[in-house]
């Protein structure tokens, strides 16, 4: 499962309305690709459908989408978003990452 937080939910409702989504139907999808500096690096967009092969979570009313390959490395993967002094942005709290960028962007096993 993939768990969004209350500022992320928040968040992602607002950008999907700017880009011509809705929140309630459409999908934020999440996955996973090779790259970053420490080997693999997060991706996150918007979709109006999914795939038969995707497996699709909903948590604080946020539908999720991720390819089978992805959700692997997502398992128990928690969606954030700060707006900090740091910088603003998604972050992905992954439990299976051993090792992490420093922007956090990407990581590795």
């Amino acid at each position: 499962m993939i768990k969004v937080s209350e500022t992320a939910k928040k968040k992602v409702a607002e950008l999907m309305a700017d880009d011509g989504y809705d929140a309630t139907i459409d999908y934020v999808r999440v996955g996973v690709k090779s790259g970053g500096c420490s080997g693999l690096s997060y991706e996150l967009k918007f979709d109006h459908s999914v795939n038969d092969t995707d497996k699709i979570f909903e948590d604080n009313n946020i539908k999720i989408a991720v390819d089978k390959k992805s959700f692997l490395y997502l398992i128990g993967t928690t969606l954030e978003y700060s707006g900090g002094l740091n910088g603003k942005g998604f972050i992905f709290n992954n439990p299976n990452a051993q090792r992490t960028c420093g922007c956090g962007e990407s990581f590795s096993l």
